[in-house]
């Protein structure tokens, strides 16, 4: 079975989208494929990543030898991981993303004040951690 999940929408009314995220995503990830590859590709992404035939039975099934169907799983592997971390207005990559948002910076605000190692160059020009003389 597939969880509801209850999405908080910005604004002042603070209502919320339902939705099926895992059901989305999954159709997202087929859809996206489908439209971005050839039709050469595309019955090779199928038995091979979603269906996840080894790479023996999907030669056999394909009439295809070993050295083109590697060939071919690289490309598909690079044209799909560029177009899912690219997608707009929501990437498919990094799947964290897709499912939470835009994850925020806040490593900023936690980072102590780095001092440098080295005193300051010019006269009468004190760091924090350094004493007065």
């Amino acid at each position: 079975m597939s969880r509801v999940t209850l999405d908080p929408l910005p604004g002042k009314d603070r209502r919320g989208a339902w939705g099926r995220k895992d059901e989305e995503y999954m159709a997202d990830f087929c859809l996206v494929s489908k439209r971005a590859l050839t039709e050469s590709e595309y019955p090779i992404f199928r038995y091979h990543f979603l269906l996840g035939a080894d790479w023996k039975l999907c030669c056999q099934k394909l009439k295809i030898d070993r050295g083109n169907f590697f060939h071919a799983v690289y490309r598909i592997e690079q044209k799909l991981g560029r177009l899912f971390r690219e997608l707009e207005p929501y990437a498919l990559f990094p799947v964290s993303e897709y499912f939470h948002g835009p994850s925020k910076d806040v490593t900023s605000c936690l980072t102590p004040r780095v001092v440098p190692i080295r005193p300051s160059l010019r006269k009468g020009v004190h760091l924090p951690s350094q004493k007065s003389a």
